[in-house]
């Protein structure tokens, strides 16, 4: 999967030629800040977690943490990063370019209420140097968002 998949996911909404590739890396928060000129906290970062059917992604704002208690409170278990291979095998994005769009199986997008404080964010688009500008509402309908989550602290008063 690339970023090419995700253009061709983006055509039913009229947005593939939105999507923005560029020169330096965007693995990062910060790089992908840097290469899209705005602020860390914009950047739509895509979190793989384990679940009870295999894996779930959480799309949360670039300066908001994982708050184990309160995943766990949503959830019902205790918050499990995926490794990298496990990230590629079931959203079929390498790490650094993992978005919630066209994944490779049918796991579950949450988005967390971390970037509702924005008109618009940047998710990466299924390469380690790409991304698309999306208001929240756009982020939700595109991810097929399964509802929306507050499972991530240091956010609100801008520290982690």
């Amino acid at each position: 999967m690339s970023v090419t998949n995700v253009k061709e996911y983006l055509k039913k909404w009229g947005r593939d030629k939105d999507v923005m590739e560029f020169e330096t890396s965007s693995a990062t928060v910060e790089l992908a800040a840097q290469a899209l000129g705005v602020e860390p906290a914009r950047i739509a970062k895509t979190i793989s977690f384990k679940d009870k059917d295999g894996a779930m992604v959480i799309v949360a704002a670039g300066d908001a943490k994982t708050d184990n208690g309160k995943f766990k409170a949503e959830f019902g278990f205790k918050a499990k990063m995926l490794s990298p291979d496990e990230v590629l095998n079931y959203t079929g994005y390498a790490v650094g370019g993992v978005c919630p769009f066209g994944t490779k199986s049918d796991i579950s997008v949450y988005l967390d209420v971390s970037l509702k404080r924005f008109e618009t964010v940047f998710p990466a688009c299924g390469s380690s140097n790409s991304a698309i500008r999306l208001t929240c509402d756009e982020l939700n309908e595109y991810s097929h968002n399964k509802k929306w989550v507050d499972v991530c602290k240091g956010w609100e008063n801008g520290t982690m």
